[in-house]
């Protein structure tokens, strides 16, 4: 099992390096510098704001429905008909919710007008992400891969048209949502399609079955509950600095969108650990048989470049801003340093915190896998409790910044809970060894990063020899072991369904 999480995971790892880095620091990156940080921060509100209440799009019936094939493959063609009539309710149901809460808080004419195309944006993210659980559950790992960067690809196509084709005059913010509704909308049929064959149905019939739609929902409640604290405490930081600090309270949302890009960047990473563990540690859990080995393969392998990639930011954070952005029209010298300045403590703060979600992203997977909702909503809730007071306290004395430490000490918090949870739930040995690598290894990447930011030389070369002497320091304590990987990938045999398109 730990052989085909592996391969699986490099494949993933090859088509995610090749396109989403592209697409955040080619794209992404590029409208923000195009349209600038005020804009561009107003869509990251409304954006975050329209995410707040997904929950309602997918009540948690992605990840049942993921844990649930992986177990059951027969239930994929009793179940897919009726799951897209539920999902296609809720998407009315979510829509009610976002709209009464945009009124609520007061949104204007233009971000109502931009709000709706996010909130079908939303929905076929959703709608997605649901078709996608189906072919991981199955564990068709290689059309999931494709389908995982399917949007993304479309999107750095369309984009780059629209910057770099000279056919508009001018690129709003506008047009960047438009697209991610045109890519999206393709994605999702072809997705449909994909999974309709593996549902081995000749024709898409619609079922209406509420007393289904009930059990479902029932099932899927605790999951639901789990992504809308998990939702809140992870997406509230640009909606209340856009609400709190008035007319300037875009601008610092946009300042915090522009160091937050770095972390979801960073975040795709441990994701995919997520995408792949979930449905292998069902079936495992389901088969009684030992994971703690998987678990510590994996969470090596994540918190190792989680530490590098983390300090490596932290230091070199005020040189990356200035690499990424670019002064924009309208916008002094002055308001530049202060902007780069500002992004770059937000920045450093915020790639602290990926040590800490990288943890979470192992261990929440396996108490998911378990079943343990009930034990992450509750750390979920007081995650959500801390977060939306620390950014209460916090915004309002030191704007994004204030943000960023607040989401610093919440994922932490989360992290340290989960852990603990999981080593008595599972009654995993202490493995004293592992904690004393590891707590050698932190120490020295900082000192190497202090080091190297100390050299003469130009910052790009200062943090490649960062990478490489941690790496190196990871190799020579046995954090990591090359030998162990090659053997694995070079000799791993086939388990169960990997097949593709």
């Amino acid at each position: 099992m730990q052989r085909k999480f592996l391969r699986n995971l490099a494949l993933l790892l090859v088509l995610n390096l090749l396109i989403k880095p592209f697409w955040i620091f080619g794209i992404d990156r590029t409208v923000q510098n195009t349209v600038g940080a005020e804009e561009y921060g107003f869509y990251f509100a409304v954006f975050n704001f329209s995410y707040l209440f997904y929950i309602l799009l997918d009540f948690g019936i992605t990840t049942f429905n993921n844990k649930n094939i992986s177990q059951n493959n027969h239930l994929l063609q009793k179940h897919l008909s009726n799951i897209i009539v539920l999902k296609l309710l809720l998407f009315f149901v979510y829509l009610g919710f976002t709209f009464i809460g945009a009124f609520f808080i007061n949104y204007s004419r233009e971000q109502i007008l931009m709000l709706v195309f996010l909130a079908i944006n939303q929905f076929l993210v959703s709608f997605i992400l649901y078709l996608r659980s189906n072919l991981g559950g199955l564990h068709l790992f290689k059309t999931d891969s494709i389908i995982s960067v399917l949007d993304r690809s479309l999107m750095i196509v369309i984009c780059a048209v629209l910057l770099w084709g000279n056919i508009i005059p001018l690129f709003k913010i506008q047009f960047f949502v438009y697209a991610q509704t045109l890519s999206l909308s393709i994605t999702a049929f072809i997705s449909l399609i994909i999974v309709f064959r593996k549902a081995k149905s000749k024709f898409l019939k619609l079922n209406w079955s509420m007393p289904f739609f009930m059990v479902i929902l029932r099932q899927s409640f605790p999951f639901a509950l789990l992504v809308l604290l998990m939702t809140f405490y992870n997406r509230i930081d640009s909606v209340m600095l856009e609400r709190l600090l008035g007319d300037e309270g875009a601008w610092y949302a946009g300042i915090y969108a522009s160091a937050y890009r770095l972390l979801d960047a960073a975040n795709m990473l441990a994701y995919l650990f997520a995408v792949l563990l979930l449905p292998i540690f069902a079936r495992m859990i389901k088969q009684k048989e030992s994971i703690e080995e998987l678990i510590k393969l994996s969470f090596t392998l994540l918190i190792t470049p989680a530490i590098i990639i983390a300090i490596g930011s932290y230091y070199y954070a005020h040189e990356i801003m200035y690499l990424l952005y670019s002064i924009h029209e309208g916008e002094t010298a002055a308001m530049f340093e202060y902007r780069i300045n500002h992004s770059s403590q937000v920045f450093g703060l915020l790639m602290i915190s990926f040590c800490a979600i990288s943890t979470m992203y192992i261990f929440s997977t396996l108490l998911t896998a378990h079943g343990s909702l009930k034990y992450l909503n509750i750390i979920a809730l007081i995650g959500m409790f801390i977060n939306i007071g620390l950014n209460i306290i916090l915004i309002r004395h030191y704007q994004a910044l204030g943000s960023a430490i607040a989401t610093l000490f919440t994922q932490f918090v989360i992290a340290i809970i989960q852990v603990v949870l999981v080593c008595k739930l599972f009654h995993f040995k202490k493995n004293y060894i592992l904690l004393f690598r590891i707590f050698v290894f932190v120490p020295t990447v900082f000192l190497i990063a202090y080091l190297t930011h100390q050299l003469s030389w130009d910052w790009k070369i200062n943090l490649i020899l960062m990478i490489f002497g941690s790496l190196a320091v990871s190799l020579f304590i046995k954090l990591l072991s090359v030998k162990h990987l090659f053997n694995v990938l070079k000799y791993g045999e086939s388990e169960g369904p990997t097949s593709g398109l």
